[in-house]
């Protein structure tokens, strides 16, 4: 019998499994190729924890999925913290199917271990989620979401003691951890009314949201222009459905913004996201109710906030010719980057050992706005928890002040008070970013293009390849390992002045032929300085069977830069297909 039948088999037999579960199973008995996609594999924990489809099956996101991963982080807590004051982790869930549920299972089967969980009454964002973790003095945390994907998947995130997502050594502590359980009957679990006796399940709530809240507050820097301009400003506000309602508002109410409006068919959580096909505010789509809403009147405005509030994207008015503009990750982070360092300056000076800290595939404009400002920049590879572990550096070192880290994929982060990144300060700060530009007259769009005429025009943008199943893994590392063996000297036009291999550890000039360490951890991910300021990186997907690349060029105008962007975009996917 395959592996995989002998899997089903055993789920359906073992009074371990619930009814619930063994019905749905029975439910595929005639249908090999759905039974072989549930068991075929067990559900990857890796170093951004679980992903993946809700549904019975060693493959699925499922109760006993959940509790065999909380076993595992149980089991590390355990080994690494003789602190039994510290025992302790926060419990955050999103809108999605099932998460309410996921969250108990892993609390339950903490408290089985020792583990006190403090669990969310209710659905927070994930920067809350962050924000807990330290405020509650936990050695972990965990959020159940899955972002921005479909409404049939849900996930699992581990954070550790500093509030950010799990990096080495925890990550990889944590993963064999979950590794070495085999057996989905060694998950421990407690009653839930034991564990409440016992002191191991507390109910967390209005404290933490009124601190959290308080902190956000504190990072104000023009509440007068804020007091002078709330009456006049319109924004229009979605959270798709997810975590993001209650506290954008509460924190945009309290700093006094009268004009608000929320967009009715997306206020309220549904883990269906009946309105969008998935919710992505990087995704058009996903502004078309926002913008009716906008246009209907006249906001300068639109925000929206995916599912767990971490990501936020943004559209702004143009005062002359009435369209909505697009804000990109890259255009809003640096549009916050320049107000946040600039009006930090303006008003009290900056450190001396200020940092600005961005993603290696974050764009160069960055790098321009730290050069004006005087202060240190710092490049980290791809995912919000090197910038944290970063503010974790500072702290344990006593060098280095963050001034504010930002990825090109929607994410930033204002302040210290969390480790991940952030979309209810983001809305905040880009709040009492359009009224300090609208008392000067301003929008937000005209304060971008006074950035893109101070420091540049520059463009970035990304394309990817899907390639699915073994044959699509095994074709994205031949075209890594194809780069990485024949290394190109030109592309798209533009000369290679360095090449970056971030597997090795390398950067190669290579007019000089001179090599020096990239000094960040390994990752299978290259990366090409080209000349005029222009760029591409080479990147597999860590959560979808992709490869991606991203690039960026710096124009004369936006026009230029827009016609750049294309034509260096369309010659790297030449390039690559070349190579299939």
């Amino acid at each position: 019998m395959e592996a995989y039948r002998e899997a089903y088999e055993e789920w359906l037999s073992n009074p371990h499994f619930d009814e619930e579960t063994k019905a749905e199973l029975k439910a595929i008995e005639n249908d090999e190729n759905e039974i072989k996609e549930r068991f075929y594999t067990e559900l990857a924990f890796g170093t951004a924890g679980l992903r993946g489809i809700i549904g019975a099956g060693t493959n699925r996101m499922n109760k006993y999925v959940v509790q065999k991963a909380t076993q595992g982080l149980a089991n590390y807590i355990n080994k690494a913290c003789d602190d039994p004051q510290k025992k302790a982790v926060a419990i955050a869930y999103d809108s999605r199917h099932m998460s309410p549920e996921f969250a108990d299972f892993a609390a339950q089967t903490l408290a089985a271990n020792g583990i006190k969980a403090y669990v969310f009454e209710s659905l927070r964002p994930t920067p809350e989620l962050s924000f807990a973790v330290r405020e509650l003095g936990c050695i972990a945390g965990i959020n159940i979401t899955a972002s921005h994907n479909p409404p049939e998947y849900n996930g699992y995130k581990v954070y550790w003691e500093d509030g950010a997502q799990i990096t080495p050594p925890h990550d990889t502590g944590i993963m064999a951890e979950v590794k070495a359980i085999t057996d989905y009957t060694a998950a421990k679990s407690m009653d839930k009314e034991a564990a409440i006796a016992a002191g191991l399940y507390e109910v967390i709530g209005e404290k933490i949201d009124d601190a959290f809240i308080g902190c956000l507050k504190k990072l104000v820097l023009h509440p007068e222009t804020i007091e002078q301009e709330s009456k006049n400003l319109k924004i229009v506000y979605t959270p798709l459905h997810g975590t993001g309602n209650i506290p954008a508002r509460r924190v945009l109410k309290e700093l006094g913004f009268e004009n608000v409006y929320v967009v009715p068919e997306q206020e309220l959580p549904d883990g269906d996201f009946p309105t969008v096909s998935y919710p992505n505010p990087e995704a058009d789509e996903a502004f078309d109710l926002g913008l009716k809403l906008a246009k209907e009147i006249d906001a300068e405005l639109v925000l929206a906030t995916d599912p767990d509030a971490d990501r936020l994207g943004v559209r702004v008015k143009d005062s002359k010719t009435g369209e909505y503009h697009t804000l990109t990750g890259n255009m809003s982070g640096c549009l916050l980057a320049d107000y946040e360092i600039g009006q930090r300056k303006a008003l009290k000076g900056l450190p001396e050992d200020g940092v600005l800290i961005k993603t290696i595939v974050t764009t160069n404009m960055a790098d321009a706005i730290a050069k004006y400002y005087g202060t240190g920049l710092i490049e980290v590879l791809t995912g919000f928890k090197y910038i944290g572990q970063q503010i974790l550096g500072f702290e344990q070192s006593g060098k280095g002040t963050y001034l504010f880290g930002f990825e090109e994929s929607y994410g930033c982060l204002i302040g210290t008070h969390a480790r991940d990144k952030d979309a209810i300060v983001a809305v905040m700060a880009l709040a009492e970013a359009a009224a300090f530009y609208k008392a000067q007259g301003k929008t937000l769009w005209d304060a971008m293009i006074e950035l893109y005429e101070r420091y540049g025009y520059y463009k970035d943008d990304i394309k990817s390849i899907t390639l699915k199943g073994m044959e699509g893994l095994q074709k994205i590392q031949e075209i890594l390992e194809t780069l990485r063996k024949n290394p190109p000297t030109e592309i798209g036009g533009y000369k290679v002045v360095s090449a970056r291999d971030y597997k090795a550890d390398t950067i190669t000039d290579i007019a000089t032929g001179e090599v020096k360490p990239t000094g960040l951890p390994n990752s299978n991910v290259l990366y090409y300085d080209l000349t005029d300021s222009a760029w591409l990186c080479v990147r597999p997907s860590g959560t979808e069977p992709k490869v991606k690349f991203y690039y960026g060029v710096k124009g004369t105008s936006l026009e230029d830069a827009d016609a750049k962007s294309a034509a260096l975009g369309e010659q790297v996917l030449s390039m690559i297909n070349s190579m299939l």
